[in-house]
């Protein structure tokens, strides 16, 4: 087989190539392909067959009886279609609705249901770094550092397998935990997405086998027109894991949501309004850019940990790479996270403006505060690890006087981020203060000012690692004085406008001023997308002040990366408690409400608690899989050309 491909010409190793993607995905999806007719033509007809009352009734039409089928209005898209089977059960607070243990039922499906999300998150964050790292060592032109990448990535999708296995043990115990604790909720919704949950099922059998072929294959496929082929399938691989999230995300936009049913939760028989409610794209979108920076994070934190207990210099420098890797994978989803979120919050506030209050202002608002501390401590950290690891770099030095000012913007922009406008008191505490709204920090507080600050911090954290990736490096090109002065005046610029927008919210209405927030996240994303490759043009074939000294950094930048890992999955759970707290006493917004004895808002004391309890149950049980993963580990031999030594990390000088 190696002999027929080494005869083949380019094109031809490219056409055979394309092929065998095609062939390997059509037979890995044919099965979801099948199954897609259902929801195609609307997905109304449950597993079996239409239900027995659609089916008396066209029995009834062909025998010339009037019978007819009732009809319901859709409370989202206003459309009318046949009522498809029961609508949502009235429940009530006894054992036949909701069976109970000597402990809050609740608290079991939160804990059982945040590890789950927790390890999803992980898996389909890690194939996409392996997709992004192996493709690194394929257009490499260093072959030791291809093979480095090559076996990095090895490295990841073998912790990933890990990982998988106890995600598919995690969502049988939280089916388990759902049928045998709300056996009544569980029941509607599986008979609402029973369609879905086949194609769930049928896309789960696919990511499976396309994952463990990936895997075991991976040796086999090592060199040549297979290696673009094993590529291709990490591209599959990706897009089975991104299908499966939306089609999760869609259960969960419908509980915050609902569309496809009527006011009664009877299903109109049409799938694809049951999917498609008002924030499943949003959910979408702000969902898989913090699974990319939480398992960027996970990741990031296992390299600092075995950077830590690391015995030799060789060691640490891989592990100090690896971190670097990460780190800089998950930063890039990290960036764009807070306008995803945003545009969340702004599709809640137009699907119902009470349950935004509720977020923003009302019952949760202390929570979003909490919230924004959290965002603060991830872009301060990564700022001061970017700091930290110009120390690595010769020539990072001439950086380090500018430090403080930026220090100074990142804490000027998180006091403003996290000032509270409107908050949740007590009689007496409104009477002390004399109204809802501070006297003095209230002023501070509308939404202008807080995207100023969020903004600010970004651009800062953006400006950073433009700094770190010209850390040993200086612009040669002819027009690098130009680009130099361009480059300062574009960031001074898109600051001074933000600080403008900032302010000038105080002067015009509050339906105005959030509007605002299009231009402020224009300026962000044009540093971020412009400065950022215009610097790379700027420093491609410039001269090296010196190497990367890889390990050469202090551990205290370690720790920071085990900080940042730790608070982004504090903040996860954080967010899903109130993505859940959101729908207050229902279990599906206004279509089926929760009487069970815990239907209620728990106070943030205790939700931190069960918070913290998630994140050391998760840290504790990633940890077990790390160690899962060192065990058989394989050392891949990297060639020597001839005369010439295996390059170390230490000399590697790639970004």
């Amino acid at each position: 087989m190696g002999r027929l491909f080494n005869q083949m010409t380019r094109g031809k190793k490219k056409l055979f190539a394309v092929s065998a993607l095609m062939v390997m995905g059509g037979l890995l999806l044919l099965p979801i392909f099948l199954s897609v007719s259902a929801v195609a033509s609307g997905g109304g007809a449950p597993a079996g067959g239409p239900p027995p009352d659609v089916v008396a009734a066209q029995k009834a039409g062909e025998e010339g009886e009037a019978e007819k089928v009732e009809m319901g209005r859709d409370i989202y898209y206003k459309t009318e279609g046949p009522a498809i089977g029961e609508g949502a059960p009235v429940t009530a607070d006894n054992e036949t609705f909701y069976p109970r243990y000597n402990f809050e039922s609740r608290v079991l499906l939160w804990v059982a249901n945040q590890q789950h999300l927790y390890y999803g998150s992980f898996v389909l964050a890690v194939p996409i770094f392996c997709m992004c790292i192996e493709f690194a060592g394929m257009v490499s032109k260093d072959k030791a550092m291809a093979k480095k990448y090559d076996q990095l990535a090895y490295d990841f999708i073998k912790i990933s397998l890990t990982a998988y296995s106890l995600t598919a043990i995690l969502g049988g115990i939280l089916i388990f935990t759902f049928l045998t604790l709300y056996p009544a909720f569980f029941g509607y919704l599986s008979s609402i997405f029973r369609p879905v949950m086949h194609i769930y099922a049928l896309t789960f059998v696919a990511e499976s086998a396309t994952l463990y072929i990936y895997y075991y294959g991976w040796d086999k496929m090592r060199e040549g027109v297979l290696k673009w082929v094993h590529l291709s399938m990490s591209v599959i691989l990706n897009v089975i894991g991104t299908v499966l999230m939306f089609l999760a995300n869609s259960w969960i936009a419908f509980m915050m949501s609902p569309a496809g049913v009527d006011e009664q939760g009877r299903y109109l028989g049409n799938i694809w309004h049951v999917i498609h409610t008002a924030l499943w794209n949003p959910l979408n979108v702000h969902r898989i850019l913090g699974n990319m920076a939480f398992g960027g994070g996970v990741v990031a934190a296992y390299a600092a940990y075995r950077f830590l207990s690391s015995k030799t210099d060789e060691e640490r420098a891989h592990y100090d790479w690896m971190g670097y890797i990460a780190m800089s994978l998950g930063v890039a989803f990290l960036i764009p996270l807070p306008f995803a979120g945003y545009w969340l919050m702004r599709e809640v506030y137009a699907y119902r403006q009470q349950m935004g209050i509720t977020l923003m202002g009302g019952l949760l608002a202390w929570l979003f505060i909490i919230q924004a501390t959290m965002i603060g401590i991830l872009f301060l950290t990564t700022n001061y690890y970017l700091w930290q690891a110009l120390g690595r770099m010769t020539g990072g030095e001439r950086f380090q006087r500018y430090i403080k000012y930026l220090v100074f913007i990142l804490v000027v922009g998180l006091l403003v981020f996290i000032t509270p406008h409107t908050i949740v008191m007590s009689p007496a505490e409104l009477k002390a203060m004399g109204g809802q709204q501070h006297p003095v920090l209230g002023n501070y507080g509308v939404m202008s000012a807080k995207n100023g600050g969020i903004n600010a911090i970004i651009m800062t954290t953006i400006l950073s690692f433009i700094w770190y990736q010209r850390g040993n490096r200086v612009p040669t090109v002819s027009w690098a004085k130009f680009g130099n002065i361009f480059m300062g005046c574009f960031f001074v610029i898109a600051q001074l406008n933000n600080v403008w927008l900032a302010c000038y919210g105080y002067f015009i209405p509050a339906n105005v001023r959030i509007g605002l927030s299009v231009p402020q996240v224009a300026g962000t994303l044009s540093c971020l997308l412009l400065m950022t490759p215009l610097n790379l043009a700027m420093l491609k074939n410039g001269r090296q002040l010196g190497p990367i000294r890889w390990g050469q950094i202090p551990p205290r930048s370690q720790y920071a990366i085990i900080m940042l890992a730790t608070a982004f999955t504090w903040m996860m759970g954080l967010m899903g408690y109130i993505r859940s707290s959101v729908r207050l006493f229902w279990h599906v917004n206004e279509v089926m409400r929760d009487n069970s004895p815990w239907a209620y808002t728990h106070t943030i004391g205790f939700a931190a608690n069960v918070i913290s309890f998630n994140v050391l149950f998760f840290w504790i049980s990633i940890m077990f899989v790390f160690w899962l993963g060192t065990l058989g580990a394989k050392k891949i031999p990297v060639p020597s050309p001839a005369g010439q030594p295996v390059p170390s990390p230490q000399s590697a000088t790639g970004h």
